[in-house]
């Protein structure tokens, strides 16, 4: 190493530990909690302000959560009507099991949207939402809120665990099996859905495995299916292929848990969640090295995600000042977010609900296998005007109906028919205006210049592009939230 090489070496590794031993500062606690949580209210960052880097991250980690603070629905718990029955009703009664099915389906939807807002631990959350799209599975399909719900509780109770567990426990998940079509899967004729699908999408990655790497996988997987009754995991073992496979190059007897053995024992696989957390939490352009860095910390913890998520979180790239505001925020993001960071409580979460679903991100309903694409896929000329009604909405109060013309259309309902569902959205919304409830009267009197910099600190992770007047609270943040900064995080 050259001289000059070396010194620009020590100079870097000095300021990063200084960096590590400071307080964070407002800035810094206001971007972690944004990019680990969804928002945070002045209270929270000026409480993580007065730690240090490393003191913050350990403090969010610890204090993950495996199990949700909200009740759940109380139809959680009720029996799966067998797809069987549901081949079998009139017309009337398929029309009235769908109407319970639409309720359903929007009642878990605006109960999670209220976890995520009520939450003691925002990042477990949104792990919950980052596994939720990694496995992407969709109720379109699996039909019962009670099987999206069960899955549910299963990416959270790993969310922050482990990950080799997670993968295991998806594989076996009864609306998985539903979804990707494993539950009449039989060695007569194997379904490669989801050996296809646990290469491509949740381990390796495209180009790292072959065609009859799926057909032999698919094989190992036959057999495992759903008990009707109970609609719960069961292993049929006359349905299973217990003859020789090759998979990766291993060969033997397999069965679903060696082959995804072989997938967890490869290390793309490391390296392929290693790169979604960039994306994730950093920014839209992964740096391989530091990539690779992660994945070596996942692999030598066995798939523990809390290590790995240390290694992202306390990583030069996450603080660099280059990465603050390159995220788009999802509709989520922007939704709980605005709810969380100036404190409102909605005594009712789905019109909440339902505008995060007519902005494109529909819980439970991911739009296919591969889940939402994210980042500036969240924006188009319709969604950018209903972030905007909804903003308006808040702050101001506006009747107006957000995003008509997409509700008419029907590309948001869940599990309803055309003709009902988009009407029942609007219904909702409509009678949901009032249930947003933030008190402007607070915000009315004027900032000073300080009070002004502080509150642009809080809503915005970089400065405004167009920087408001001094004015009231009101005015200031009517205009901050109207800035294409708020978009971002």
């Amino acid at each position: 190493m050259r001289a000059s090489s070396f010194f620009a070496f020590v100079l870097l590794s000095a300021a990063a530990s200084l960096a590590q031993a400071q307080a964070l500062g407002y800035a810094d606690a206001r971007h972690l909690l944004a990019r680990t949580g969804f928002g945070a209210t002045d209270a929270e960052v000026r409480d993580a302000a007065r730690l240090t880097r490393e003191q913050a991250v350990d403090r969010l980690l610890e204090g993950t959560r495996r199990t949700a603070v909200s009740p759940p629905p109380a139809f959680v718990d009720d029996a799966v009507v067998p797809y069987r029955k549901v081949r079998e009703m009139s017309a009337e009664e398929r029309m009235a099991f769908r109407r319970t099915l639409f309720d359903q389906g929007l009642e878990l939807r605006a109960w999670w949207i209220g976890e995520m807002a009520a939450t003691p631990s925002p990042l477990t959350e949104r792990m919950t939402l980052f596994w939720h799209n990694h496995f992407a599975t969709s109720q379109q399909k699996v039909r019962f809120s009670q099987l999206m719900y069960r899955q549910n509780a299963l990416l959270r109770r790993e969310a922050l665990g482990n990950f080799a567990t997670l993968l295991h426990g998806i594989a076996r998940d009864p609306a998985m099996l539903v979804w990707l079509d494993n539950a009449r899967s039989r060695r007569e004729a194997p379904n490669e859905n989801f050996a296809r699908e646990v290469m491509e999408l949740f381990t390796l990655g495209e180009g790292h495995y072959g065609e009859r790497d799926v057909k032999e996988a698919a094989r190992a997987f036959t057999g495992w299916s759903l008990e009707p009754a109970s609609a719960t995991f069961t292993y049929r073992r006359a349905w299973h292929d217990d003859g020789e496979k090759v998979v990766l190059g291993t060969e033997g007897n397999l069965d679903g848990d060696a082959v995804l053995d072989v997938l967890l024992a490869r290390p793309e696989t490391a390296r392929f969640i290693a790169r979604k957390l960039w994306l994730e939490f950093v920014s839209p352009t992964p740096d391989a090295r530091e990539v690779e860095r992660w994945a070596q910390v996942f692999r030598a913890a066995h798939y523990e995600v809390k290590p790995l998520l240390r290694a992202v979180l306390l990583s030069p790239a996450f603080w660099a000042r280059e990465n603050r505001g390159t995220l788009t925020r999802s509709p989520v993001d922007l939704v709980v977010g605005t709810l969380h960071t100036f404190s409102i409580h909605p005594a009712d979460f789905r019109p909440a609900a339902v505008t995060v679903a007519l902005l494109g991100q529909n819980l439970f309903s991911p739009p296919n296998v591969k889940g939402w694409a994210g980042g500036d896929a969240w924006i188009d000329s319709a969604t950018l005007l209903g972030r905007r009604q909804f903003a308006e909405r808040v702050f101001r109060g506006s009747g107006e109906s957000m995003m008509k013309a997409r509700a008419e259309a029907g590309d948001a309902a869940p599990s309803a028919s055309k003709a009902e569902g988009p009407a029942r959205y609007r219904n909702i919304l409509q009678r949901g205006f009032g249930a947003y409830a933030f008190d402007a009267a607070s915000w009315q009197g004027p900032l000073d210049e300080r009070e002004a910099r502080n509150l642009d600190a809080l809503v915005l992770p970089v400065p405004p592009v167009a920087a408001p007047a001094a004015a009231s609270g009101i005015e200031r943040l009517q205009a901050l939230v109207a800035d294409p900064a708020y978009q971002l995080r």
